[in-house]
């Protein structure tokens, strides 16, 4: 049994924890657009080994968080602004139908985390990346409570792109704690499992995400 197999906390291996480390970092900007990925040096930084780190960076490179080139190394992708269109293209059409399945889907664990992530955005008073953070939290937890692996790893995959362009332009977008607190409703909505609510108010959170960007771009 290799390190990267062996499980921690919750059954996920040490590749997955890396993963999620790893991605943490690229999709907040701690690790900036362009920067070059030094394997070792982060599985260093980290406490890991380096195949679980190899591992984990395989599969940033095939969400588009990193890319790597030959004789040159391993980059953080930057972040274009022309694909805003593209993700959200994506997103416009694979959020409303998540959001609808949780309504429909979600078990008892499902509502209870939801409830718990409605009663935290209730009472929260985070910001910054901690409230980037909890919007991701959110956006998580209705994919699975889809109980469809694949749409959720789209999913995933896409909301990490989006986040990041929100993070390039952090200090210009003023509506970040209503734009993550219009998940309430949302979240509400999943709960309640009223499916057409869910589904027409991911539509427009989507809209919403993008129309922000656009306006300060």
């Amino acid at each position: 049994m290799t390190s990267s197999t062996v499980a921690g906390h919750g059954g996920e291996t040490l590749a997955d924890q890396a993963y999620r480390s790893i991605s943490d970092r690229l999709v907040t900007l701690r690790i900036r657009p362009g920067e070059p990925i030094n394997d070792e040096r982060i599985a260093a930084e980290l406490g890991f080994g380096r195949t679980p780190v190899r591992e984990a960076l395989k599969r940033l490179e095939h969400e588009r968080l990193i890319v790597s080139y030959p004789r040159r190394g391993t980059f953080a992708t930057e972040v274009h602004i022309a694909d805003l269109g593209h993700i959200s293209e994506v997103r416009q059409q694979l959020e409303p139908l998540a959001a609808a399945l949780a309504a429909e889907r979600a078990g008892e664990d499902d509502r209870a985390v939801l409830s718990r992530l409605l009663d935290r955005l209730s009472d929260t008073s985070e910001g910054g990346t901690d409230l980037i953070r909890l919007d991701m939290t959110v956006h998580r937890a209705i994919y699975a409570a889809t109980r469809n692996p694949y749409l959720e790893d789209t999913l995933i995959r896409y909301d990490n792109l989006a986040t990041r362009i929100w993070c390039l332009f952090l200090d210009r977008l003023p509506g970040l704690a209503g734009h993550v607190h219009e998940h309430g409703p949302l979240l509400r909505a999943v709960v309640d499992r009223d499916v057409e609510k869910a589904r027409a108010l991911a539509a427009s959170h989507v809209e919403g995400f993008a129309a922000a960007i656009r306006g300060v771009i």
